[in-house]
């Protein structure tokens, strides 16, 4: 859809949906998407009288027909657990085509999108002025991207679960030195909390051979070595904060002396019990451990900061008997790293076992703090995540 200039787009579609399901299977599909960021197909594939009426009639004439090869050729996908779309799949919010207007208009009047999916990008990776902190490792500027998302949403009200179906630090594949960096991973966690505790149903992180922002590079090109990145550390620490399905995550207010651009904490509420299970700190404090951030060899003489963080009313850990609760570190050793790091003394370097974690001898790992009273204090270096699991206090 909009792909290509001529007659051919229609065509190649019908052509093409029978040879992706019988390709697929019932297995190995989800769901459809049918276009890409239609909202910026004005003025390179549409005119510039295009408007929303216009898609949406295009995207419900390109769905029936989808269906209707279905019908034809896979009418065993046509179940509702493999027949939907994803959709509209904007770019943004503040494009040429508006979602509210797109969903006023019908877009699904057959009622076949199963998600409402948007696109993010916090800024770009030739934007003039993008830094660590400025940028990435920073709450408020989190915050704000993910808001507007969260406002469209509260105004259209579709009834279905709002997610961002591609989303990254920084778009055209992200800037080298920042989106490959630990400040990023340290990035994905933060945003990918956020978007868990206002409501978005689901992230997805945009990835490709080569890109600055990737978790992984799968092949070795004569740009980009194979092997773990940064982010890849960030969603594992997300993954493990965030546990099993049905958990609750929610911020966490700090105290009046926290800085809200770079003092980020965040609960995990059991599932089952809806008892607390976890906290997680973030403390978003760039720290270069190379002089000035320049990734050279010369290492940043200055001694690295780190705050302390206190929790109070933490309910039936401790209680003035010694409770105690494990401590996981999301580490390296500074912002502007791009190897060396570590979550809870894992390393998954290429390196080490092909990408399979390793726990690592020099890393310190089954720390423990104490419960008294109720409160619990951590210590939290600049550039660095930390997570208080509660369910492991008697797992020692």
């Amino acid at each position: 859809m909009g792909g290509n200039h001529d007659g051919r787009q229609w065509e190649t579609l019908l052509q093409t949906v029978p040879l992706a399901c019988k390709a697929l299977g019932k297995d190995k599909l989800y769901l459809w998407e049918y276009g890409n960021e239609p909202d910026l197909f004005v003025p390179a594939v549409r005119t510039t009288d295009y408007n929303e009426s216009d898609y949406v009639a295009e995207w419900l004439k390109g769905t029936r027909a989808i269906r209707s090869v279905l019908e034809e050729n896979c009418p065993d996908l046509l179940g509702n657990d493999t027949y939907g779309y994803l959709a509209p799949s904007f770019a943004g919010t503040t494009n040429h085509l508006k979602q509210p207007q797109t969903w006023a208009d019908g877009i699904n009047a057959d009622g076949d999108i199963k998600f409402f999916s948007s696109h993010n990008y916090i800024s770009g990776a030739e934007t003039l002025g993008v830094t660590l902190q400025g940028t990435l490792m920073n709450h408020t500027r989190t915050a704000l991207s993910v808001g507007v998302h969260t406002a469209e949403n509260a105004t259209i009200q579709p009834g279905i679960p709002y997610i961002l179906g591609e989303t990254n630090s920084l778009y055209h594949q992200g800037r080298p030195g920042l989106s490959n960096s630990f400040g990023a991973a340290l990035w994905a966690v933060d945003f990918a909390l956020h978007c868990a505790a206002v409501g978005i149903g689901r992230v997805h992180f945009h990835m490709g051979t080569n890109y600055r922002y990737a978790s992984w590079q799968p092949i070795p090109t004569d740009k980009t070595t194979i092997g773990t990145k940064p982010p890849y550390y960030g969603n594992i620490a997300s993954s493990a904060f965030l546990g099993p399905a049905g958990t609750l995550i929610a911020p966490v207010p700090l105290s009046d002396t926290a800085d809200p651009d770079t003092d980020v904490a965040y609960a995990a509420y059991s599932p089952t019990s809806g008892a607390l299970a976890r906290l997680l700190v973030l403390n978003l404090r760039a720290y270069n451990y190379t002089l000035n951030g320049t990734g050279g060899a010369e290492l940043n003489p200055a001694p690295r900061p780190e705050r302390t963080y206190r929790f109070t009313g933490i309910d039936g850990v401790g209680d003035g008997e010694g409770g105690e609760v494990l401590v996981r570190r999301l580490r390296a050793n500074g912002s502007d790293a791009i190897t060396g790091i570590t979550w809870d003394g894992w390393s998954y370097n290429y390196e080490l076992d092909r990408g399979k974690p390793v726990r690592l001898e020099n890393v310190t790992v089954g720390e423990r703090v104490g419960v008294v009273d109720g409160v619990v204090e951590v210590k939290v270096s600049d550039s660095e995540a930390v997570v208080l699991d509660f369910e492991a206090e008697n797992d020692k």
